[in-house]
């Protein structure tokens, strides 16, 4: 205990914040100046839990050398806070400083936020185009960007020189640019960058920081509101036992949790489905992105230019669309959504990728550059129709875990940090308000209902389930235009979205087998390539965290129906269908977990329904940059 003492405890809680769980120990400090405005209140906390962690694992480990009991039936250790948030991207961090900024003006320095992010260091899991509306951000930290804030964001690109257009095979035809795609004000950026940033600016606020801790459970009180969350136990081997390094997950109660796990999030659908937060909305509906970052040749590179596209390479009963922007000095942003209520289960995004960078209007600029960086996310594109109830005994959703992406605009940052802020100013009323019992954030409710985030989600609300029509793609853009122009949002009728995306999907014998051509290797790239600038890393001995009850059952209920789905749809590589002929239908579904970005599509478009994608082992997963 020596050397907590003898260092500095800022040093002491920089080091604590900055590595992964599985690697925390109190002797690794960095000798490193302080950052400014840390307070006593803000890294005493971590340096207790740090050691009650640390003495609980050796506990466990020398229980486990003696006792027959399994270790992991063992008493958790715990931690009382007055704010758990679940997750470190725009809105999990924005609420976590708007709400030590209350409290620190308010003079209540002893008012603990505590915030969980299952990547090994903040943003390592956050990915996204992204050409951000700063105004929300403005409003949380009016100087981010001012010249005379030596910790300002200098990361971001002014976004000019728009650009919409319909591909074809070989041809990339120009379209009116709707209003929402106006891009003046705006700025092109690195979320990842800009998540670390936000980080920094939490710390110096008071906010504790831990990434690499997963949250894996939801606590309930008696009364049955949420009374906080655990993370998961370490060192537990892939046939579910206690290994010589297990260490026992923890617990931190609060009196409020907020969750931002983003989309699809794996506690969010607990929450959501017991306290019955959709009754009143419809489902959600989603798609994948997949991106990448290029270093291009200088002359190519046109600082500030936002290009977006529809139609190839997708088929006409797949909405979607590509984006490519130019930010930094000569990156490019150049990546693909598409729609996972798709039918064609011969499709696979990733393939569609690469074929779109083929395309003139994209290859001309990659032709000569170099691919740094690779990703791949689900995000929400429901909308206005698929905002569940947002708050719930204990807590709240806040962000993409909402579900508050404006799917026109192509954007989502602005509206996650307002949601954060609001939820965050409900919180801290209700908190000082009373000092026990449940909370509801009734408060945040009416907020957000008064907020921009509504009425912009609101008058865009047709535009996304419009592409349902018989007309397909060209009907979504005829009525998009008539929406963008015309009606502008005053119509009175509000279409619905059809078919759950994983309901969407036709048999594989009744549509048409896609052949995709072989990467080339300069503009195009296997999936295993990719996957492995993605920085991914996932623990061998460790349990599956795309759970499936039985492998062999799920083989047999798919194969025969869908021929090999779970293989096109995921972006990594994770499923494959191995030739076996001792299987009565030829083939053996395999899971390469370690190679899991963390996309979640398996989650969403399975069919069947059966694959349940929980969090592994904190720290682990992609480690993403630029993106």
């Amino acid at each position: 205990m020596a050397s907590k003492t003898a260092a500095s405890p800022l040093i002491i809680r920089r080091s604590l914040i900055s590595t992964p769980r599985t690697h925390l120990r109190i002797n690794s400090l960095v000798t490193r100046a302080p950052r400014r405005c840390l307070t006593p209140a803000s890294y005493q906390p971590a340096i207790r839990i740090a050691g009650q962690r640390r003495a609980f694992s050796i506990t466990a480990r020398a229980r486990f050398a003696t006792m027959e009991d399994d270790p992991r039936t063992q008493e958790r250790e715990s931690d009382q806070v007055d704010v758990c948030i679940v997750g470190g991207g725009p809105a999990g961090l924005s609420a976590a400083i708007r709400l030590k900024q209350l409290a620190n003006e308010a003079g209540n320095e002893d008012f603990r936020v505590l915030l969980l992010e299952k990547a090994g260091e903040l943003g390592d899991h956050t990915v996204s185009g992204n050409v951000m509306e700063p105004g929300a951000l403005d409003e949380l930290l009016p100087d981010w960007k001012s010249p005379d804030n030596p910790n300002r964001f200098e990361h971001i690109t002014p976004a000019k020189n728009d650009k919409m257009r319909f591909l074809t095979k070989g041809m990339a035809i120009p379209l009116p640019k709707p209003p929402q795609m106006n891009n003046h004000g705006n700025y092109i950026l690195s979320l990842n960058q800009l998540v670390k940033w936000l980080g920094e600016r939490a710390e110096e606020v008071g906010v504790e920081i831990y990434p690499g801790f997963a949250a894996s459970e939801v606590l309930y009180n008696n009364e049955g509101s949420v009374k906080g969350v655990a993370t998961n136990d370490l060192g537990v081997s892939r046939e579910g036992k206690a290994k010589d390094n297990f260490e026992r997950g923890m617990e931190f109660h609060a009196r409020v949790t907020l969750m931002a796990e983003g989309c699809h999030g794996s506690l969010t659908k607990q929450i959501v489905k017991k306290f019955d937060l959709r009754r009143d909305c419809e489902h959600q509906t989603y798609a994948l992105g997949i991106k990448e970052v290029w270093e291009v040749q200088p002359e190519k590179f046109e600082a500030g230019a936002v290009v977006h596209s529809m139609g190839y390479p997708l088929p006409m009963d797949t909405y979607g669309g590509g984006w490519m922007y130019h930010f930094g000095d000569n990156l490019v942003s150049i990546g693909l959504v598409v729609a996972l209520d798709y039918p064609n289960p011969w499709l696979a995004p990733y393939g569609e990728f690469q074929k779109m960078k083929h395309h003139p209007l994209y290859k001309s600029t990659l032709e000569g550059g170099k691919c740094i960086s690779y990703a791949a996310r689900t995000l929400v594109e429901g909308g206005f129709q698929s905002i569940p109830k947002v708050a719930f005994p204990g807590g709240a959703l806040i962000g993409d875990t909402a579900g508050f992406i404006n799917v026109p605009k192509v954007k989502g940052t602005h509206t996650a940090i307002r949601s954060g802020i609001l939820a965050a100013q409900s919180a801290y009323d209700a908190l000082t308000a009373s000092q026990d019992g449940s909370v509801f954030l009734y408060d945040y409710e009416d907020k957000l209902r008064e907020s921009s985030i509504w009425s912009e989600l609101k008058t865009v609300r047709n535009m996304r389930p419009s592409f349902h029509t018989p007309l397909g793609m060209y009907g979504g853009i005829l009525y998009s235009g008539l929406e963008a122009f015309v009606f502008r949002g005053m119509e009175p009728w509000t279409f619905k979205h059809g078919k759950a995306d994983h309901a969407s999907t036709k048999l594989a014998d009744d549509c048409k087998k896609i052949e995709y051509p072989k990467p080339d290797g300069v503009i195009s790239f296997d999936i295993l390539t990719s996957v492995s600038r993605s920085g991914t890393n996932h623990e061998e001995d460790q349990p599956v965290h795309l759970q499936v009850k039985d492998w062999d059952k799920h083989g047999a209920l798919e194969w025969p129906k869908y021929k090999g789905i779970e293989n096109r749809f995921c972006p990594a590589g994770v499923y494959e269908y191995v030739e076996d002929e001792s299987k009565d239908i030829g083939v053996r579904f395999q899971i390469n977990a370690q190679n899991c970005v963390h996309c979640k599509t398996c989650d969403i478009k399975v069919p069947d329904q059966d694959i349940n994608w929980v969090t592994p082992q904190g720290g682990e997963g992609p480690k993403y940059t630029m993106t």
